[in-house]
């Protein structure tokens, strides 16, 4: 079984060609945070190659920035090619299957316009995630209310 899933930032605007057939190509790298700290106290990432094809790499260029973060599920995918300098090249590549916007909407860079439109022709697996533009008004079903003055928290102030 080949199988993996990935979170974290893109490291790079996602790069959109098109190979053999007209097919379109998308390559950007993925910053994944380790699970644990190094001996100074920080965290240490692996920054992971990432490919994806047709309707869905026209998808990650149209809608991803570097520094979007995102869930990605596909497979890893070796090769390797003959470089100018006549030396073999190995390559590892996640080869993107689907992924998830993890970015409120308000993070990405892109116009209002822009973000709100649902890609017509991709028939890829993207489920943009919304945290709400609107608080709950709903008092009964808030478990703090008891607690004293309601804060505000803006999204750009959360670590994530």
């Amino acid at each position: 079984m080949n199988k993996v899933f990935l979170v974290g930032r893109l490291t790079r605007d996602p790069e959109l060609r098109y190979g053999a057939n007209n097919t379109a190509v998308m390559r950007s790298s993925l910053a994944v945070d380790r699970q644990f700290t190094n001996q100074n106290g920080e965290r240490e990432a692996d920054f992971i190659n990432l490919v994806a094809f047709g309707n869905r790499a026209e998808t990650m260029k149209k809608y991803l920035v570097k520094g979007s973060q995102i869930a990605v599920g596909g497979r890893i995918q070796t090769g390797s090619y003959d470089a100018q300098d006549g030396f073999k090249r190995y390559t590892t590549d996640v080869v993107v299957e689907e992924f998830q916007f993890l970015d409120s909407k308000g993070s990405r860079t892109q116009t209002e316009d822009t973000a709100s439109q649902t890609p017509a022709s991709s028939n890829a697996e993207v489920t943009p995630y919304d945290f709400g533009d609107t608080p709950s008004t709903n008092e009964e079903s808030d478990p703090f209310k008891d607690f004293g003055d309601k804060i505000e928290i803006d999204d750009n102030d959360l670590p994530f």
